[in-house]
């Protein structure tokens, strides 16, 4: 690859997920540590002052945006400043920029597919910052590429997937809604897209704008908790009980789009990148997480 790559996030599920597929396919990313405060105005001065890069991938906030139970509305303040900062400075160094996004963006009203130019309505803090996130990258950075992903699933400890795992092990009734939609995306199947669009970048291709990826075939979190159970049995028998209910009854409902499908044609037609099952990711990822053990 031409392309000089900077990535932010490195550490994260995501993030080594894109390294070891660049390790795949002699791809070099540099992803440097964050400072212990995390990244604020000075240190991202001093990383694009003391670097030559070509193109920057953030995934600096991975877990607060796409991993965490709560949102922290705190942190989301410094956040959204950075990644306009971040912004400028690409655009003041020629550095193409590629944000993940996230369905949250949608209020789930729909009942069709989102497309990437249905008007974006957050629920919630999170689905907030994400939109405004957005905006800054599209105002600010002429040469960029904004992914919104679907429900992305990882094998860390603390994701969606590992608390979820840690429940079904407990003799409990675990309530979850069979009437709420979204496409399960394996983070391994989000790092192939990311580096499907990278490589076309690398051509030269001028491709810029926001892109919708979910793994195919909507479902319910009813559906992948019955996949899960099924897969995880050869790790660790399953104590808890599936409870159907109502998305009007989950605790989340104010806060989690009801229906949150991404049509995915976009991308298809732009870049040649088509979706992938989203249950042939899960075996891979329950086997990456019982590892750990």
């Amino acid at each position: 690859m031409h392309l000089r790559l900077m990535l932010l996030g490195g550490g994260n599920a995501l993030g080594q997920s894109l390294i070891r597929l660049g390790a795949e396919e002699d791809v070099d990313f540099y992803a440097p540590r964050p400072p212990l405060t995390g990244w604020d105005a000075g240190s991202l001065d001093q990383l694009f002052s003391s670097r030559r890069f070509d193109v920057l991938i953030n995934l600096a906030y991975y877990y607060d945006w796409f991993q965490s139970g709560l949102a922290d509305a705190c942190c989301f303040d410094g956040q959204e400043a950075m990644v306009g900062h971040l912004a400028r400075l690409c655009q003041q160094h020629g550095v193409i920029l590629v944000e993940p996004s996230s369905y949250r963006v949608f209020d789930g009203s729909r009942i069709t597919a989102y497309v990437e130019e249905d008007a974006t309505i957050p629920l919630d803090v999170r689905g907030a910052l994400l939109c405004r996130t957005e905006q800054l990258v599209r105002e600010q950075v002429t040469r960029h590429v904004i992914l919104r992903f679907g429900w992305l699933l990882d094998d860390s400890p603390e994701g969606i997937l590992g608390r979820f795992l840690r429940r079904l092990e407990l003799p409990e009734a675990v309530p979850l809604a069979d009437d709420r939609r979204g496409n399960p995306t394996a983070v391994e199947d989000a790092a192939r897209v990311m580096m499907a669009v990278l490589k076309q970048l690398d051509c030269q291709a001028e491709l810029w704008g926001t892109y919708h990826y979910g793994g195919h075939e909507a479902t319910t979190p009813m559906g992948v908790a019955q996949l899960l159970i099924s897969e995880a049995a050869m790790f660790r028998a399953a104590r808890a009980e599936l409870l159907p209910v109502a998305h009007a009854s989950c605790p989340d409902a104010c806060t989690e789009p009801q229906y949150g499908v991404l049509s995915c044609r976009k991308l298809l037609h732009t870049f040649g990148i088509r979706p992938r099952a989203w249950r042939t990711g899960l075996s891979g990822l329950l086997l990456s997480y019982y590892s750990r053990d």
